[in-house]
């Protein structure tokens, strides 16, 4: 059983930012921050399932790939690393990239990141504020500069780098060429609600990743019977006897906890480890409206699948 706030990891990286209001405010004078992850403050504790994490950038990150579930363990790793990324702003010019615009064969793949042409096969678009994209273990990607996202991910470090342009790291091809889907993405499921409150990100073999929405003035339980990870990207509300605001983060599991919204409620970014939405878990307990879960959402059969260009469903306007 667990209920703590998250600790915040710093990671420093030449392409982050220094200005990182209103999600931290925590001093870093001059030195450009990359990522911002939720760990766990108990040194003794089980290694979480999941990494989530904020990311902040102001150049392009390189292309990469990640190996999947079945592949790492070939290597002798635990997982893989399937991500999902939750973008809160957007530059104008903002791009991301997922997959390729068109299926090619390993070698055309190993001539494309030898010769630096693999930048021009990426499918790149440019992302909005409110869209989530998934990214499957295995497929090709990267996130270009003036983003802020919110990132869930399998809680592995393996990157196979495929270009950097033209900063002096080392690439991984043989590698990544191994591991990598070489093709267009496929698209999943887009959000979903599931209740007056909840809204289905994601659910896939790996996680389920939603945003909730609390109105001002409601008390609600929230049962986390899982490895459970919150952070709020608006408002504020008490979990417990805690405190939680824009930027926090907390950690829930074998826990239930109440939550009580603040004056302009409540809004954040759940993930749990589970393969499907739980009904349980959220439960409004002040007796003003139940809501109802709307869908039943069997388990996925297949694996991961990106999706792009998926707005949240609009919420209704919070007190």
């Amino acid at each position: 059983m667990a209920l703590e706030q998250a600790c915040i990891e710093m990671i420093p990286k030449p392409w982050g930012s220094t200005d990182l209001l209103p999600w931290s405010g925590i001093g870093h004078p001059g030195v450009p921050i990359g990522e911002l992850c939720f760990q766990r403050c108990e040194k003794h504790a089980p290694e979480p399932a999941l990494l989530l994490k904020l990311l902040f950038t102001q150049e392009v990150l390189s292309i990469q790939v990640h190996p999947d579930d079945v592949a790492a363990r070939g290597m002798g790793l635990p997982r893989g690393k399937t991500e999902a990324w939750y973008i809160l702003s957007a530059a104008s010019d903002a791009t991301v990239g997922v997959g390729l615009t068109a299926a090619v064969t390993p070698e055309q793949l190993r001539a494309a990141i030898a010769d630096g042409s693999i930048a021009e096969l990426v499918s790149w678009h440019k992302p909005h504020a409110g869209e989530v994209i998934t990214v499957p273990a295995g497929t090709i990607h990267a996130i270009g500069a003036g983003l802020v996202l919110a990132e869930i991910q399998q809680r592995s470090d393996t990157t196979f780098r495929l270009f950097d342009h033209g900063r002096a790291r080392e690439l991984h091809i043989e590698q990544g060429v191994a591991v990598a889907h070489s093709g267009p993405p496929k698209r999943a499921v887009p959000p979903r609600r599931l209740s007056d409150v909840r809204t289905l990100l994601v659910a896939n073999p790996c996680f389920v990743f939603e945003r909730v929405d609390l109105p001002a003035g409601s008390i609600w339980e929230l049962d986390a019977r899982c490895e459970t990870w919150l952070v709020a990207i608006a408002g504020a509300a008490a979990i417990g006897a805690l405190q939680i605001g824009v930027g926090q983060g907390w950690f829930v599991e074998a826990q239930g906890a109440r939550i009580a919204p603040g004056e302009a409620g409540l809004s954040c970014l759940i993930a749990y480890d589970a393969a499907a939405p739980s009904r349980d878990l959220l439960r409004r307990v002040d007796g003003d409206g139940m809501p109802r879960f709307r869908e039943t959402v069997s388990p996925p059969t297949g694996p991961p699948q990106a999706v792009l260009n998926s707005p949240v469903p609009s919420t209704e306007a919070r007190s």
